[in-house]
């Protein structure tokens, strides 16, 4: 790739003086408190993971405070806004839970007694987050596990087939056959999202649906809870949870007993007529529930391209999120017993990759503004996303409302977590999003000296996937898991502040080279790989409490740590353990064992083998119900 050898020339000096001290120093003998960056990417950390933003809850006050700093400090830095209107702002709403309006949420059964009988909302039924609001009124249809999968012969799955829905309203159990092989449950499992179920019943012109947690299933006769499944839209059809009490009411007029006819579905026995109308009954829906609306905003500076980029822009993205968990409220917080309702101070997750973007923002702000003479230079946009945590909002919302025309968009570089640089290894990943990727990072790997861990796969758990979907080549820099990921304990003292120094050096010098270059980087289309369940099941129901450690490549999936008083760690597993064997089925990847985890069943115990220290061992665990 040409490049405008003048410019490259002095953005590597200007980077070598402005964000650290001379590389030639043996980086061991180096003094942090000398590096004027390194403090200063200190001093952000511990601005952002302070008690004073009380863990950068999207929409929360901490999260603004967080915001109104990262603009004050790309403005001090001489980088143009790049938000909404003139400002560094790029405001966007997102679904903050579901509340049940209990007023407006009425059940009631008439049956052929002639006598109506009602239930109250919370303690025998409620909606399902993503129901549609509105009052419904049918007979009565029981559709099995309301179950339909692709297949044929014994490996097909459908609870409709043969049975008369329209206009009715469906009742079904949650989750799947409870008896069946581990590796039917698996497949089975992929077609049990609640969310599923409904659009089935409603293709098949159901009025409503009803879900019972079986007297068979985890968790028998609990209401499911508001929080599963509370995204932004709703389903277009009523949809709510029921105790067993009004299941068995239900259950009673049709002549059938709820734990024989779970018993039978469980063993998918082919004589057993699974499916059935309830006879001379109606059912009478009201949901009401509310999405609650939230704002927030990104933060978004840019450094606007010159010389003959200048004509037709083109931009590299750089960015990070800078939200983090709050109380730990969210359901993805691995506090252990004692810590909660702690601060989570995410100092790691993300404030060191926010500080790092802060950082190469300066630097770059720094090295244009002492080069006089014109020079072709791309434009970077410098963006800290807010709403990562609770599913990629806010670069979602960047994605589809662009500041800038995303086709001039020609890579994107995310940092998520850099701060834990262990072993000098840092992974580089989505490198499979461009051809040549791989080149650049191991072309500028000679001075930086890490070992890299490059991997391909460019859909990732973070901001990035908002991008890559879009045509924009994507590169991450990770340094990986730990025992203090979303917990409390992510604390600014547990950071390495020299690595995320000079993985900042490292990075700016790519950010030079795709700043400067004549070509695009070349987008490579990398089909998807679907995960067991991937997309329409509840969240997954079995947890081992295993924190994977994504920046190793490894036969198997090592772990980085437990999550205290989980299965595994009763099992006695420890970080460092690989996991090459659960319940019989071979590990070699960790869509392996998200596949093994599917097929297990809660409270049975099964065997894990691990490798540890260069030994085999086989331990005994038990899965539990994730909450």
């Amino acid at each position: 790739m040409a490049r405008n050898l003048h410019y490259m020339k002095l953005h590597s000096i200007l980077l070598t003086s402005l964000l650290s001290t001379a590389l030639v120093v043996p980086l061991a003998a180096r003094d942090l408190t000398s590096s004027t960056e390194a403090t200063a990417i200190r001093t952000t950390v511990e601005y952002l993971a302070s008690p004073q933003l009380d863990g950068r809850m999207t929409g929360s006050d901490g999260a603004r405070k967080a915001a109104a700093y990262l603009a004050s400090e790309l403005e001090k830095a001489g980088v143009a806004p790049g938000g909404d209107d003139g400002t560094y702002f790029q405001e966007f709403e997102f679904t903050d839970g579901v509340r049940v309006d209990a007023a407006g949420n009425a059940l009631s059964i008439h049956g052929s007694g002639g006598k109506a009988v009602g239930y109250r909302v919370e303690e025998a039924f409620r909606p399902l987050a993503f129901s549609g609001n509105g009052s419904v009124e049918g007979e009565v249809v029981f559709a099995g596990y309301g179950l339909r999968t692709p297949g044929e012969g014994a490996q097909a799955y459908d609870s409709y087939a043969g049975l008369d829905v329209k206009e009715k309203i469906v009742v079904v159990f949650r989750y799947v056959p409870e008896g069946v092989t581990p590796e039917r449950r698996a497949e089975l499992n992929r077609y049990s999202g609640l969310r599923y179920k409904a659009l089935i019943a409603r293709e098949h012109g159901a009025k409503a649906l009803l879900v019972v947690t079986g007297p068979n299933s985890p968790g028998a006769g609990e209401l499911v809870s508001i929080e599963t499944d509370a995204g932004n839209t709703g389903s277009e059809i009523s949809a709510a949870s029921i105790s067993q009490e009004v299941a068995e009411a239900l259950f009673a007029q049709a002549g059938r007993n709820l734990k024989e006819v779970q018993s039978q579905l469980d063993q998918e026995d082919p004589h057993f007529e699974g499916r059935f109308a309830i006879p001379d009954t109606t059912v009478k829906l009201v949901t009401a529930v509310e999405r609650v609306r939230r704002k927030d905003r990104n933060v978004i500076g840019i450094l606007p391209p010159t010389g003959r980029f200048a004509g037709k822009p083109e931009y590299v993205a750089v960015g990070g999120h800078y939200d983090h968990l709050g109380h730990g409220k969210t359901g993805t917080s691995m506090q252990r017993p004692g810590e909660e309702p702690g601060i989570h101070y995410g100092a790691d997750d993300n404030a060191s990759g926010t500080a790092l973007v802060l950082a190469l923002a300066k630097a770059e702000a720094a090295a244009r503004g002492v080069q006089r003479r014109e020079r072709n230079a791309r434009g970077v946009i410098f963006a800290f996303w807010s709403g990562e945590e609770i599913g990629i909002i806010g670069s979602s919302h960047f994605a589809e409302k662009p500041t800038v025309p995303l086709e001039s968009v020609v890579a994107y570089l995310n940092f998520d977590m850099v701060g834990r640089l262990r072993e000098n290894k840092l992974s580089v990943q989505g490198a499979g999003s461009s051809s040549g990727w791989k080149k650049l990072a191991e072309k500028h790997n000679v001075a930086a000296g890490f070992n890299l861990v490059i991997q391909d796969d460019p859909y990732l758990p973070t901001d990035s996937t908002a991008f890559y979907p879009k045509g924009v080549p994507v590169l991450c820099f990770f340094t990986g898991a730990h025992e203090d990921y979303h917990r409390p304990t992510d604390t600014p003292d547990r950071l390495n502040y020299d690595g995320i120094d000079r993985i900042t050096r490292f990075a700016g010098a790519i950010l030079g080279d795709l700043a400067s270059g004549d070509e695009r980087p070349a987008y490579v289309k990398v089909e998807r790989s679907q995960m067991p369940g991937g997309g329409s099941r509840e969240k997954r129901r079995a947890t081992l409490g295993t924190i994977p450690d994504y920046a190793t490549e490894v036969t198997g999936v090592k772990i980085s740590g437990v999550r205290g008083g989980a299965p595994a760690d009763k099992a006695g597993l420890q970080g460092g353990d690989v996991i090459v064997e659960l319940a019989g089925q071979k590990i070699t990847n960790i869509y392996d064992y998200t596949y093994a985890l599917d097929a297990v069943k809660i409270g049975e115990p099964v065997s894990i083998v691990v490798e540890r220290n260069g030994t085999r061992e086989s331990l005994t665990i038990t899965p539990e119900r994730r909450k």
